[in-house]
C-alpha cells in the first residue's frame, strides 16, 4: 500500500505535464465505450486498451456479472449502464470475461459459499444450470473447458444487456455495438466473439 499512497501523493506533480489534457476532463466527459468487466484485479481496461483518462466508463462486478433489469428495482449496475448511454452516449459496450475467473470457478465448482452469503446470492442470480457445477475439467482457471465455461458465460451476460430498454433501444436504432471480449490474464491474449463464425477469435 506505501506504494500505491506514494504515487497517489506525487500525482498531481506528474498531472502538471499534461495541464491542458487535464483541463480538459475538468469540462465533461465523453467516453467510447462503456467497458463491463470482473473486479478481477489482474483485469485493467486501461492496460488492455490503451485507453487514457476518459476514454473508458466501466462497471466492474464480481464475475463480470450483468443482473437482469427490473423496472422500478434500482440499483448500481443498472445506474451505470443507463448513464452511459441515454446521458454520455457511448457508442460501442464491451463485456470482457477472463480466464482464472473466481466467480466462474466458483459456480462451474458448485463451491460451498455458504459462510459467503453475498457473493453466493450474488452468483445465484447469474449462474444458469449449464455452469454450476460443470466439472473438473473446468476447474483449471486456463484450460480449454474452463475457457469455454467462461465465454458462454459472457456472451450469457450479453443477452441479458441486450434486454435492458437503453440498450435494446440502441442497437434498434443503429447507434450502439455490443461486443463480447475474452482475456487471458497469463498471456494477455484478447479474442472477440463472432456471430458469423460462433467463436471467440482474435481481434
Amino acid at each position: 500500500m506505501q506504494q500505491l499512497t506514494a504515487y497517489a501523493r506525487s500525482f498531481e506533480s506528474r498531472c502538471a505535464e499534461r495541464g491542458e489534457d487535464f483541463r480538459r476532463l475538468g469540462a465533461g466527459q465523453s467516453p467510447q465505450a462503456l467497458f463491463i468487466t470482473c473486479s478481477d484485479s489482474r483485469v485493467v481496461p486501461s492496460l488492455i486498451t490503451g485507453a487514457g483518462p476518459g476514454d473508458l466508463f466501466e462497471l466492474r462486478t464480481a464475475g463480470n456479472i450483468v443482473p437482469e433489469y427490473r423496472h422500478g428495482h434500482p440499483a448500481g449496475e443498472p445506474a451505470t449502464i443507463e448513464y452511459a448511454v441515454r446521458v454520455l452516449g457511448v457508442r460501442h459496450i464491451v463485456i470482457c470475461g477472463h480466464s482464472h475467473c473466481g466467480a466462474v470457478g466458483a459456480m462451474v465448482r458448485d463451491d460451498d459459499l455458504s459462510g459467503a452469503p453475498s457473493i453466493q446470492g450474488w452468483l445465484d442470480t447469474a449462474a444458469p444450470e449449464w455452469l454450476r457445477g460443470a466439472g473438473a475439467g473446468a476447474a483449471d482457471g486456463s484450460s480449454p473447458e474452463f475457457a469455454d465455461a467462461v465465454q458462454r458465460h459472457a456472451l450469457a451476460q450479453g443477452e441479458r444487456l441486450r434486454a435492458y430498454p437503453c440498450v435494446a433501444e440502441g442497437i434498434a436504432a443503429g447507434r450502439l455495438s455490443l461486443d463480447v471480449w475474452f482475456y487471458e490474464v497469463h498471456t494477455g491474449a484478447v479474442r472477440s466473439y463472432r456471430p458469423e463464425t460462433g467463436a471467440f477469435q482474435p481481434l
